[in-house]
């Protein structure tokens, strides 16, 4: 499940070259997800961490994880 949220928040990526060459990662809709590296590639998987991270966050404060498309993150409560 997360894996799969992960790819559709990469397939939405959008990534420009910043000051002194470094490329920077954003993905629209995913507040604070922000990503940047000297490569593209570098830059796709520091993102990757990132959005990751940012899941597991927003989780943990009880927090909605936004539908991208199809792909939703569900948590269960524990019993």
């Amino acid at each position: 499940m997360i894996t799969s949220y992960i790819a559709a928040a990469l397939r939405r990526a959008r990534y420009a070259t910043v000051d002194g060459g470094l490329v920077c990662a954003t993905v629209p809709g995913l507040r604070g997800v922000i990503a940047t590296a000297s490569t593209v590639e570098s830059c796709r998987t520091q993102l990757a961490e990132v959005i990751e991270a940012w899941i597991l966050v927003r989780v943990s404060r009880g927090l909605d994880v936004p539908t991208l498309g199809r792909t939703t993150v569900r948590v269960r409560q524990a019993s």
